[in-house]
């Protein structure tokens, strides 16, 4: 029985061949790689717990909002994996006064970041007491400044009831420094109230570091969520996106090897990148933008490969996905094919392909193109959060198209379906016409 696996390990071979040799054969810098090694370090997550007054409210399963969260952090510190590193911190848990500018101040890490002691985390939970004032943005920045630097992805979970009553600084527009510090951070949001415009303030959070927003509306959905995300941290976002830098024009773009990227890019911007591909490989790359803050109602996102030279080799336009904070677009390239069509239009006959480790490579620009708008306000910077991912793997044939045949074959199809469809029109003529004299 043949190995099917043998061969695209020798092409996954001669590929990583190709990259490393990449300045030997392009004369420029070796692509850049998409960050694949498991990492060293552990998971560190941040639970982020609002306190503030409005957690009294009884309306999560006739409890109050902070005895469903207490709840929820007993369970999830139980089940906690031994690798995790988990800290705790709150927020308007202390202040009882009125002073605004010593309420929006309040927060503290209860629990550092690190290895969890199970019997001091739940200890220190159970005694917070609804207090204060919501200074989420302080709260978000702090955070992020508690789980530190690292080669891996750390994630915030923000858990609360309201939207922040102390901006500046906004909260929004933290995380969006947050991810444009490049830091491989990601907030997720848990909203306890049914409020559309605390549901706004927590998607934006989200958006801007490619975190999720939920809303919980009982104490199992809360307790689920939050394991899920914690789990996340170990499973999903072990190894974060490489941060790439794209350039206005395609001479200077950076080379990319397979892998996943991201990157900021402004509104109505082109940035390019550059993969080389092989005759008998085929380029597949897609992007996605997420939309971190308003824009006009129309936009779109234009995934372009084009030749050094600048002639078009395939497009992608933006692709419906169903959510309106993210919008993609994809494409397909083949060298083969490319090649083939040039000599068809020259009407020669294509010579055989050289094999793909002595071939050289074609430099295909890639292009990313958005048509943002921001509406009055918006700020301009940071960029939009950009994700490009790039795999070059062997060409596959394309689909075969029906075929209903060429030349005498195909005449005689159409002679007999003629044949047929004369006979049959006749003797339905003939019998509407013996119908019609008997009555």
């Amino acid at each position: 029985m043949i190995d099917k696996r043998r061969p695209t390990a020798v092409l996954r071979g001669l590929l990583a061949a190709a990259v490393l040799l990449g300045p030997v054969l392009l004369g420029g810098p070796a692509p850049a790689r998409a960050e694949g090694e498991s990492p060293t370090e552990p998971p560190r997550v941040e639970l982020v717990l609002d306190v503030s007054g409005s957690m009294r409210a009884r309306d999560i399963d006739g409890r109050s909002r902070i005895s469903v969260a207490q709840q929820a952090f007993n369970e999830v510190v139980d089940a906690l994996p031994d690798e995790t590193q988990l800290g705790i911190r709150v927020l308007g848990a202390t202040y009882r006064g009125k002073d605004k500018t010593v309420g929006c101040q309040d927060t503290q890490q209860i629990v550092p970041v690190g290895r969890v002691d199970r019997t001091q985390a739940k200890a220190a939970v159970a005694t917070l007491r609804p207090t204060g004032f919501t200074p989420v943005g302080l709260a978000l920045r702090s955070a992020a400044q508690d789980l530190g630097t690292g080669a891996t992805a750390r994630r915030i979970v923000l858990i609360t009831d309201g939207e922040d009553t102390c901006a500046p600084p906004d909260p929004c527009e933290v995380a969006r420094e947050l991810a444009a510090q490049g830091t491989k951070l990601v907030v997720d949001t848990l909203g306890l109230a049914p409020d559309e415009k605390v549901r706004r303030q927590l998607v934006c959070i989200a958006n801007a570091t490619g975190g999720t927003y939920t809303a919980a509306q009982s104490a199992d959905e809360l307790t689920d969520r939050i394991k899920q995300l914690v789990d996340r941290a170990r499973d999903t976002y072990t190894a974060a996106p490489t941060v790439v830098g794209g350039t206005p024009r395609c001479p200077d773009a950076p080379l990319l090897a397979p892998g996943v990227y991201t990157d900021r890019e402004q509104f109505s911007e082109h940035r390019w990148y550059r993969v080389p591909v092989r005759p008998g490989e085929e380029l597949r790359a897609s992007v996605s933008i997420a939309l971190d803050r308003p824009v006009n109602p129309d936009y779109g996102v234009l995934l372009r490969a084009t030749a050094p030279d600048g002639r078009e080799l395939v497009r992608g336009v933006d692709a419906g996905s169903g959510r309106t904070d993210v919008v993609s677009a994809g494409l397909r390239w083949s060298a083969a094919a490319d090649r083939d069509d040039e000599d068809t239009d020259d009407g020669e006959t294509p010579s055989p392909a050289p094999s793909t480790a002595d071939a050289t490579p074609t430099m295909v620009c890639l292009v990313v193109s958005n048509a943002f708008a921001p509406r009055p306000g918006t700020r301009a910077t940071p960029g939009m959060p950009v994700e490009l991912t790039v795999d070059v793997v062997a060409s596959s044939p394309p689909p075969a198209g029906p075929d209903l045949g060429r030349g005498w074959i195909l005449l005689l199809l159409l002679t007999l379906a003629g044949l047929v469809t004369g006979l049959l029109a006749g003797l339905l003529t003939r019998w509407w016409v013996a119908t019609w004299r008997e009555n």
